[in-house]
């Protein structure tokens, strides 16, 4: 079954921004976006909080999910995330059908 997972990320500065651009122009996002079970990969901007940028992350299934957070692009999210010394909130949501 599908899911929806909203993380925030939230820093100083501007510093998630400048992540979320990192993340786009090194081509991570294109590449998770093409990795099996993935539907959705984007990132927001909050209107009232410009510290913060929300990733909409959808997937398919848990497996897609696993294989996911195994990748040799979940290791270079960790790192860019420290390099820019983001906190997360995590929000999972589950579509009912």
């Amino acid at each position: 079954m599908a899911f929806t997972i909203n993380i925030y990320y939230t820093g100083q500065d501007g510093s998630a921004k400048k992540f979320a651009e990192e993340m786009t122009k090194s081509g991570l996002v294109e590449r998770i976006r093409a990795e099996k079970g993935n539907l959705r990969y984007e990132y927001f901007l909050p209107m009232d909080d410009p510290e913060t940028v929300l990733l909409i992350d959808e997937w398919e299934n848990e497996e897609a999910l696993d294989f996911h957070h195994k990748s040799p692009e979940m290791r270079k999210i960790a790192a860019m995330r420290e390099k820019y010394r983001l906190k997360m909130r995590v929000q999972k949501f589950k579509q009912i059908k």
